[in-house]
C-alpha cells in the first residue's frame, strides 16, 4: 500500500470525464488554472502542493488537440519541478494515434514524437484506452497501461441488444482482430468488410465477407472521425440483407460532416465511449458508454501497487 496520496488533475479537454472519475475515486480535483495570454500561449498553474505526491494528470486527444497536448505537457513539467514522485498521464484517446507509421515516402511518425515529448517533459506512467495501433506502447521508454473498451462493449450488447440474432463485423481488416475478439466472448458470428481507399477520409469500394442476411450487425471500430468508414459499411450491410445495424466505437471524434452522414445512413444506432465530449443534441442515434469506472480503478489499481490485468476482461460495476 502506497504511503502517499493521489493528486487528481485535470487540463481543459474533458471536465466532465474528469469530475467523474474524481467522483468515483472519492477526491476532489486539485486547484489548477489553465488559460491563455493573450497572443494563445498556455498557462498553467498548480494551486495546491504537490510535493512526493501520486498525480495523476487527465486530458484526452480530442478538439483543439494541439492546444491540449502542450496543455499536458506544460503541466507534467510544473508537477515535476514542484517534487511529484509519480506523474502518471491519463489519455483516453490518445492524441496523434493514427501516424504510427511510416507508410509513404517522408511521412513523419507523430505518435513517438508525442511519446518523446510526453517523456522530456517529466511524465513516468502512461494510462490510455484502445490505442489505435498498439506498438504505440514501444514508441515510450516508460510504462504505458492501455485498457480496452471491449468488457464495457460487452456488457452494453448482453443489456441492451438482441445479442444472439446478432453478427459481429469488423468495418475493415485492421478491426478484425478486435471484432473477432467480442464475438467470441460472445459465441457469435463474424464478418468483415474489405475496403479500398483512393485517399485519407475516402472509402471508395466495399466488399463484404460472412453472412449478415436477417441478423443484427453491430459494427466494431476504435475510432470513428468523419464516419465515411461506418457509413460505406453499413449500406453495403443493409444491402446484403441485415435487418439492422449498430455502430459500435470507442473514439466518437465525429470531425466535420460525421452526424450529418450518421443522420442521414442506415445505421440504427451509434454507441461510443466518452472518452472524447459530445453534444447528443446534434445526433439523436448517439449512444454513450461510461468508461469513467474503468480509468478510475486502474488509477487506484496503479496508486495501490495491484495488477491492472483485471481490467482486460472485467468492466468494474
Amino acid at each position: 500500500m502506497s504511503t502517499n496520496s493521489i493528486k487528481l488533475l485535470a487540463g481543459n479537454s474533458h471536465p466532465d470525464l474528469a469530475n467523474r472519475v474524481a467522483a468515483r475515486l472519492g477526491l476532489e480535483l486539485a486547484k489548477v488554472n489553465v488559460s491563455q495570454y493573450a497572443n494563445l500561449e498556455t498557462s498553467v498553474t498548480i494551486g495546491e502542493s504537490v510535493r512526493d505526491e501520486d498525480v495523476y494528470i487527465i486530458q484526452t486527444g480530442c478538439g483543439d488537440v494541439n492546444t491540449y497536448l502542450m496543455e499536458l505537457f506544460i503541466m507534467i513539467h510544473a508537477c515535476k519541478t514542484a517534487s511529484a514522485r509519480r506523474i502518471t498521464a491519463v489519455m483516453p484517446n490518445f492524441s496523434y494515434a493514427r501516424q504510427d507509421k511510416k507508410d509513404k515516402s517522408r511521412a513523419p511518425i507523430t505518435a513517438k514524437l508525442v511519446a518523446k515529448c510526453l517523456q522530456q517533459a517529466g511524465c513516468d506512467h502512461v494510462i490510455t484506452m484502445d490505442l489505435h495501433a498498439s506498438q504505440i506502447q514501444g514508441f515510450f521508454d516508460v510504462p504505458v497501461d492501455n485498457l480496452y473498451a471491449e468488457p464495457a462493449t460487452l456488457r452494453y450488447i448482453r443489456e441492451n441488444l438482441d445479442y444472439k440474432n446478432a453478427v459481429i463485423v469488423s468495418p475493415d481488416a485492421g478491426g478484425a482482430k478486435r471484432a473477432a475478439s467480442i464475438a467470441d466472448r460472445l459465441d457469435l458470428n463474424f464478418a468483415l468488410i474489405h475496403k479500398e481507399r483512393q485517399r485519407a477520409n475516402e472509402v471508395s469500394r466495399m466488399v463484404l465477407v460472412g453472412d449478415v442476411r436477417d441478423k443484427i450487425c453491430v459494427l466494431v471500430d476504435d475510432m470513428a472521425d468523419t464516419c465515411g468508414t461506418l457509413v460505406k459499411a453499413a449500406e453495403t450491410l443493409t444491402s446484403n440483407g441485415a435487418k439492422s445495424v449498430v455502430a459500435m466505437v470507442t473514439h466518437g471524434i465525429f470531425s466535420g460532416p460525421a452526424f450529418e452522414r450518421l443522420n442521414n445512413s442506415p445505421i440504427d444506432r451509434v454507441v461510443c465511449t466518452n472518452t472524447v465530449p459530445h453534444d447528443n443534441a446534434d445526433c439523436p442515434k448517439l449512444d454513450h458508454i461510461d468508461i469513467s469506472p474503468t480509468l478510475a480503478e486502474a488509477i487506484r489499481r496503479l496508486h495501490n501497487g495491484e495488477s491492472i490485468s483485471y481490467l482486460f476482461t472485467h468492466d468494474p460495476l
